[in-house]
């Protein structure tokens, strides 16, 4: 028998800036049974090193949702067709802990996970890539990673803390949760304090493209590289917004200039089409940095791209 399946709310139906306050107006749903996606805000930002306010980001991205419709003009990808998507609402982190809002947000995925639920989270900053790397190693053990971002996020602690936005996959190295081998780290730069900012990665196995080696081309032959690499391992797509170059996406916490541009980052998440993709994230958009609202629509816009990439979905 036939399901009926979740459809974001029209614009004909509702005018853009009415309707539910949920990614793209789809329902809201308090379980993650019978769904084979659900999109997830983690409202934290007391990871973060320099410009807060990444905490606004769910509900920003959300906002700017609203104008995305359901078919992908470009891909012909039609998620909407295939899979039951909804929004599963915000995760209740501990604004005054980040020590209990890490496992607070692992045990919110372990049930997500368990239903067979693929969760696409709007973050948040960079931190909340370990929790979520916990709760899917748990159940499909080490994965392969994709991560779009200036930085690598790889410092063993920071202010003397272990666990912030600058160290999740350090953590996430220590505890076995990668496929090291493959890892790829995309968009990389910046200044740094020493060599080994980029070259501890390198040594565990991981893959660095600083952004200066991919400036003025396309990633498609990149991503068909990457996607060999990978294989059908399941794979972790970690999106940070400051990957992009600041004049495209300034809203937020650690800007970098001379970083990729929005077609690249298309190209990027078209790229993993094909892949066995068991999570995404989009972290680190920051409201108060973003006075146009640009950041976060191309937040919004990256996060549905990596719905119509997700196993299942149909390309006309």
């Amino acid at each position: 028998m036939s399901r009926e399946l979740n459809m974001p709310l029209g614009g004909n139906e509702m005018p853009r800036f009415g309707g539910p306050a949920s990614m793209m107006r789809l329902p809201v749903a308090s379980s993650p049974v019978g769904l084979d996606a659900a999109f997830i805000g983690v409202p934290l930002d007391i990871g973060t090193s320099n410009r807060a306010g990444a905490r606004f980001g769910p509900r920003q991205i959300r906002a700017e949702s609203s104008l995305i419709r359901p078919y992908n003009m470009a891909t012909g990808a039609a998620p909407f067709d295939a899979l039951q998507v909804a929004d599963l609402g915000d995760v209740p982190i501990n604004t005054y802990s980040l020590e209990k809002s890490v496992p607070i947000i692992t045990e919110f995925y372990r049930p997500v996970l368990a239903a067979g639920c693929i969760p696409l989270t709007l973050g948040g900053d960079h931190t909340i890539a370990l929790p979520i790397l916990r709760a899917v190693a748990e159940k499909h053990g080490p994965v392969a990673l994709i991560q779009v971002d200036a930085h690598a996020d790889v410092n063993d602690d920071m202010f003397g803390e272990r666990i912030a936005h600058g160290t999740p996959f350090r953590r996430a190295v220590d505890e076995g949760l990668l496929q090291n081998h493959k890892v790829w780290q995309i968009g990389l730069r910046g200044s740094g304090y020493a060599a080994d900012d980029f070259d501890w990665p390198r040594r565990q196995g991981f893959t660095i493209v600083p952004a200066h080696e991919v400036w003025w081309q396309s990633l498609t032959p990149l991503m068909a590289r990457i996607g060999e690499a990978i294989g059908d391992a399941p794979c972790y797509l970690s999106f940070d917004i400051d990957g992009i170059d600041p004049a495209y996406a300034g809203g937020t916490g650690t800007p970098e200039i001379g970083g990729l541009n929005v077609p690249q980052a298309l190209e990027i998440i078209r790229g993993c089409f094909g892949l066995n993709l068991v999570g995404c994230d989009l972290v680190e958009v920051s409201p108060p940095y973003d006075t146009s609202g640009n950041t976060s629509l191309l937040g919004a816009n990256l996060l549905y791209e990596m719905l119509c990439v997700l196993p299942g979905v149909p390309r006309r």
